[in-house]
């Protein structure tokens, strides 16, 4: 890792991978999107409505995931002050909010019919909730402190404690009574779904996690350029 600190051979190496990942994004989404709105058939419970969780599952996934990530790449920043640790956590967290919005209001649209009401204060609704706070107030401390390095320190300390809310999310429906089911895919005696729907899902999820690795770039890279002209703008004033 230590190879690609440098901010320039990172832009070099991201500006080489960047066009590939995304024409990998656009093609998995044309695939998902055909075999979730069209190939998969209608549910025998919930009918046409099954199609929202196509949406909703893959971006709950990626609010996990993204906070995941930059609980990590804050904990590689305060022990190995890696140059562009704190700029990686700090490009995910708009993205993972957005998939955590999205998250929250698919399952609002699926939660109407299903069970009668917009919201519930449900075990995972809620940690979701939580989660999605986490995310804003992680971006507000970067907002809010204008010493970069003292910034980068707080917000660090505010991701890694945050994290502690991810294995809740996850194990909210076993912990507490809930509305929602508990895992249906990654179980030890394999998915409890049907491949119609499996595969449509699991397309949506490569799909998701390929459009947050082509976002997750732009705004890393978006992130050193403002840090270069800041720096440039510094040099000139000390000049």
């Amino acid at each position: 890792m230590q190879k690609y600190a440098n901010p320039t051979r990172f832009m070099a190496l991201s500006s080489a991978v960047l066009p590939w990942v995304t024409g990998a994004t656009v093609v998995l989404f044309a695939a998902g999107l055909y075999l979730s709105l069209v190939a998969a058939p209608a549910d025998y419970q919930q009918g046409e409505t099954v199609r929202i969780m196509f949406v909703h599952v893959p971006a709950a996934w990626m609010a996990l995931f993204v906070y995941s990530v930059m609980a990590a790449a804050s904990v590689v920043a305060l022990i190995w002050r890696h140059p562009l640790a704190d700029v990686a956590a700090k490009s995910a967290a708009p993205i993972g909010a957005c998939f955590t919005f999205l998250a929250l209001a698919t399952g609002s649209l699926w939660g109407k019919p299903m069970w009668g009401a917009w919201w519930v204060w449900d075990a995972r609704l809620t940690s979701v909730l939580i989660l999605f706070l986490l995310y804003l107030g992680y971006m507000a401390v970067w907002q809010t402190i204008e010493e970069p390095v003292r910034a980068a320190r707080i917000a660090a300390i505010v991701a890694i404690v945050g994290f502690v809310n991810v294995p809740i999310i996850k194990f909210s429906v076993e912990w507490w009574n809930s509305l929602h089911q508990p895992a249906s895919v990654l179980r030890m005696d394999g998915p409890a779904i049907h491949s119609s729907i499996l595969v449509p899902l699991l397309v949506m999820g490569v799909a998701y996690t390929a459009l947050f690795l082509t976002l997750h770039l732009i705004a890393i890279r978006g992130e050193i350029l403002r840090r270069r002209v800041r720096g440039l703008q510094l040099a000139q004033l000390d000049a």
